[in-house]
């Protein structure tokens, strides 16, 4: 789950209140993964609220990022994401659009050694950087990375993903529905009759489940501010995923809408 847009919602009460319901939808559906970062204005507050209003959380895997120059203000930073939430640790802190990463890779080694964290990453978005992005998938010892990957943005799978699953890498895909535009472009077309081989029955479903059935990634962190949208996009954790043959097939579909 992720939570940019959706979770910045201030100090409005009602808002908040509607963000409790969607951030317990997912964890009552097994949700797992939270993702955030400084860069989403008052989404980490608003989360850290959310959390202590839930009881059953225990299995959340809290991710944040880092995004800001130099080593004193991306630990003050770091440490102002650890308060925000209200967790004892990050499972995860990524270094956002990599921004002075190599600053900060030194930090987040540090405190993995320490056990101040528990995985490390780097994250790109928009589809850019990827040539950067390969360069440090090569050489540097990060435990995740993330990027963007959809049905019809497919770039990843050209070097990305082939070097992930080579270098054992876990995959955060971000952008899954291309901030939405995907279900405003196919919402109001007909599935496919054969969707319901692999359990979609909804576009959301059909577009999570193309992205999260490629065999290097992890998860994918669609964003909502919706119980209803939740519900929908996690209902792609069940039943059966598309094989090579259905992907394609997945992909011909769409492109000829």
């Amino acid at each position: 789950m992720g939570s940019w847009i959706t979770f910045d919602v201030g100090d409005d009460k009602d808002a908040r209140a509607e963000r409790v319901k969607v951030l317990q939808a997912f964890f009552d559906a097994g949700g797992a993964v939270l993702d955030s970062s400084p860069m989403y204005l008052s989404s980490q507050e608003v989360i850290g609220y959310c959390l202590a209003q839930i009881a059953n959380k225990d299995a959340l895997f809290a991710a944040t990022k880092v995004w800001t120059p130099g080593k004193s203000m991306g630990i003050g930073q770091m440490e102002g994401s650890r308060n925000l939430w209200g967790v004892e640790r990050f499972d995860l802190l990524q270094i956002h659009n990599m921004l002075d990463w190599e600053t900060h890779l030194e930090t987040l080694l540090d405190w993995k050694q320490q056990g101040r964290v528990r995985y490390i990453g780097i994250t790109t978005s928009h589809g850019r950087r990827h040539d950067d992005m390969e360069v440090v998938m090569k050489t540097q010892p990060f435990d995740f990375v993330q990027f963007t990957y959809n049905i019809l943005d497919r770039e990843a799978e050209e070097r990305l993903l082939p070097l992930a699953a080579e270098r054992g890498l876990a995959v955060i895909i971000n952008r899954p529905f291309r901030r939405g535009d995907l279900i405003e472009r196919f919402g109001s077309k007909p599935l496919p009759e054969w969707a319901g081989e692999i359990g979609c029955a909804n576009w959301a479903q059909f577009l999570l489940k193309f992205v999260v059935s490629h065999p290097a990634v992890t998860c994918a962190i669609p964003a909502t501010s919706r119980v209803d949208h939740m519900r929908e996009n996690i209902g792609a954790a069940y039943g059966p995923l598309p094989d090579s043959g259905m992907r394609a097939q997945m992909i011909d579909y769409v492109e000829g809408l």
